[in-house]
């Protein structure tokens, strides 16, 4: 297949169930529904497991990259995402004592794509009905007890609970899209990979500005001027954003803190006022007054992985994919970004290889995957640490959220129709080896 031909494919929706191929999606989550969207789109067949008994509200602010944003283009859904998003054109950043270090430029679109931040929430509705619209079946209340493959390796399964009982669902990949605590990283890596502590910790908060005072206080008015708003303070191994939307009525906020925890089952607690002001003690006062403005807060520890050295099971019939596979830190604005790639790129190796050759596809979409994951993590990583060392007296560039054009400008179903062949030969003549990280990219 020609390269011109393969990039015709590009947002082509193929008729339904053309290529045979089932699919079942585990977790319904922005990877979970993007991943089926595609897949759906692709013409392959599939379902959607959620555990949680039916769509509720919950989270906070999440961003999208323009690498994301131009899928979410292509599905035709700009103008209703849009309308819920933060809009600003500059993120205006402080060190702790309240002197403007830089006013860093957030102009959009870039690279012919638009970028989303806003609600966690109201951004999932509007994929979520989206997914519906193309006939997906997302099923909520099925709990994943137990994945496994067949043993000749030509079917891939979940054990569920559901309605009170357990059964047995079947198809030809299972894609664990279910988060860093999945079951099917333990049944694809043979051991617990046990996450660890990063060090750090955030308070996050997400309220209705005016019903608590925002507007109306000469230190937070500064949220709420007809327009949105994004103000950041660095410094002291401490980095606090807050943010404004739709016309400042909305606000926002995160504060990363250094935090020694450990690691158990639960990451994500209440957060007590106290504690988060004894944060920006001798602060900027506007810090302190901006937060004290949430009616409520969560601590979110923030726990790590080190990189997986796979994302795919033995007969490459169950895989893993956004956090299940590779989680982010929240500096990197990028976790949601490589969860819709990742579902993305697995669609077309699908579509291209087709039904007899699944395992090609899967340790292909592997390989055209892995690499740039790992590079998108480590912006997270260099930002908090350059945001977190900042001195008084740092200014300028040196302060910027990195927006390169090797991440932003990536148009990740192109690249799966351009490179995938030679990807796919390169398997066939060689034979499948799990990936390797340099050693800049090692953790």
């Amino acid at each position: 297949m020609s390269s011109s031909t393969q990039v015709s494919g590009t947002g082509v929706v193929a008729p339904p169930d053309s290529t045979g191929i089932s699919i079942i999606v585990v977790g319904g989550g922005f990877g979970g529904l993007s991943c089926a969207i595609e897949c759906k789109r692709k013409g392959h067949s599939v379902v959607v497991l959620e555990r949680v008994p039916g769509l509720h509200i919950q989270g906070d602010v999440i961003s999208f990259g323009p690498n994301a944003g131009r899928i979410i283009q292509r599905w035709g859904l700009h103008d209703k995402i849009w309308e819920l998003c933060r809009h600003v054109d500059k993120l205006v950043l402080h060190n702790y004592l309240g002197e403007i270090v830089r006013e860093q430029p957030l102009p959009l679109p870039l690279w012919g794509a638009w970028g989303y931040d806003g609600h966690r929430a109201e951004m999932h509705q509007v994929i979520y009905e989206y997914a519906v619209s193309l006939g997906i079946d997302v099923r909520f209340g099925y709990t994943v007890q137990e994945y496994y493959e067949d043993d000749a390796g030509s079917k891939a399964g979940v054990r569920v609970e559901a309605k009170g009982e357990v059964v047995s669902m079947e198809a030809d990949l299972v894609v664990a899209a279910d988060g860093v605590k999945s079951k099917a990283r333990k049944y694809i890596l043979g051991y617990d990979d046990k996450p660890r502590s990063s060090g750090y910790a955030v308070y996050r908060a997400w309220f209705n500005g005016q019903e608590q005072g925002v507007d109306t206080d000469p230190l937070t008015d500064y949220l709420t001027k007809g327009e949105d708003a994004f103000f950041g303070w660095i410094g002291r191994d401490v980095h606090f954003l807050a943010s404004s939307a739709k016309g400042g009525k909305e606000i926002s906020w995160v504060i990363t803190r250094k935090n020694d925890f450990e690691v158990t089952d639960n990451w994500s607690f209440p957060g007590k006022m106290e504690d988060v002001l004894a944060v920006v003690d001798g602060w900027e006062p506007r810090c302190a007054a901006t937060l004290a403005k949430a009616p409520s807060c969560i601590d979110w520890k923030l726990i790590i992985h080190d990189p997986l050295p796979t994302w795919i099971s033995k007969s490459a019939r169950v895989v893993l994919i956004g956090d299940a596979a590779h989680p982010f830190l929240p500096t990197s604005m990028q976790g949601g970004s490589q969860a819709i790639e990742d579902g993305v790129v697995l669609a077309v190796a699908l579509q291209l290889a087709g039904k007899d050759n699944l395992p090609l596809a899967v340790q292909a979409w592997e390989k055209i995957r892995y690499l740039r994951v790992r590079e998108s993590q480590l912006i997270g990583e260099d930002v908090r640490n350059r945001w977190h060392r900042c001195q008084p007296g740092d200014r300028g560039p040196m302060l910027d959220v990195p927006r390169p054009e090797w991440l932003f400008a990536f148009d990740a179903e192109v690249n799966a129709y351009e490179v995938f062949e030679s990807v796919a030969r390169d398997i066939r003549e060689n034979g499948y080896n799990r990936p390797v990280l340099p050693p800049e990219l090692a953790p």
